[in-house]
């Protein structure tokens, strides 16, 4: 019974974006980010969908944290008999954000992010990787193992995948509960941000790295292209 109401939700979000791309082939252009942008297009609706929906479960954890802090402090300053009759309608709207509001953002959060995003982006940057490798000419194989070829193909689409949903996943979550929990702490607690500070300085550190590591990637001796490779040259 279950899966028979669960396949369908699964299907509906696994089909939102098409995994094969047509459309004219393009070589895919130097630098980190216009490499990853190219790869990325049919997918950005679906990435900023998880992104609000990662913002909205830290925002709703930040505030049920609040509320769980306040509730502490009512139970401590507060009459027993009269708690309810004050408050019965805030403890209502903490137990719906508790018991359907939160889950229910997990949940999409997990659709979007599992279903939509982890199985299609790959696929798109292997198919269009795909396309552009039939266009190379036969010299270009020839100087090439095709098994480093495919394995490029295979690993180039997986990594762009993790560098964009961790941006996009696990940055906005930490930008987002850091900051909510220090403004609603107040301003004498700003001194929580300094973690996040850190946390980014060492974060554009790594990417720094990789934007390094990237272009030793594209540069090297192994995938250069030759004079007569044809269209693409790459």
């Amino acid at each position: 019974m279950l899966s028979r109401v669960l396949q369908p939700l699964f299907r509906y979000f696994e089909t939102r974006v098409n995994p094969y791309p047509e459309g004219k082939v393009e070589t895919p252009p130097k630098g980190l980010m216009p490499f990853i942008v190219h790869f990325s297009r049919p997918m950005l609706p679906l990435l900023l969908l998880m992104t609000l929906f990662t913002a909205l479960v830290s925002a709703a954890e930040v505030v049920f944290f609040s509320y769980m802090g306040q509730l502490v402090d009512w139970l401590g300053n507060v009459e027993r008999a009269g708690f309810w009759a004050d408050n019965g309608l805030w403890l209502a709207g903490l137990g719906l954000l508790l018991l359907i509001g939160l889950p229910l953002l997990v949940l999409m959060q997990s659709l979007v992010t599992h279903q939509s995003i982890f199985g299609n982006y790959p696929m798109i940057g292997r198919w269009l990787s795909h396309r552009h490798m039939l266009s190379q000419s036969l010299a270009f194989y020839q100087d090439e193992f095709a098994g480093r070829v495919s394995q490029k193909v295979m690993q180039t689409a997986l990594a762009i995948r993790e560098t964009v949903t961790k941006v996009m996943d696990l940055l906005v979550y930490a930008i987002v509960y850091f900051t909510g929990a220090a403004y609603l702490l107040g301003r004498a607690d700003l001194l929580l941000l300094i973690p996040l500070g850190l946390w980014l300085v060492g974060y554009l550190g790594d990417h720094a790295l990789l934007r390094t590591a990237f272009a030793g990637c594209l540069h090297g001796s192994g995938g250069r292209p030759r004079p007569d490779d044809g269209p693409g040259g790459r």
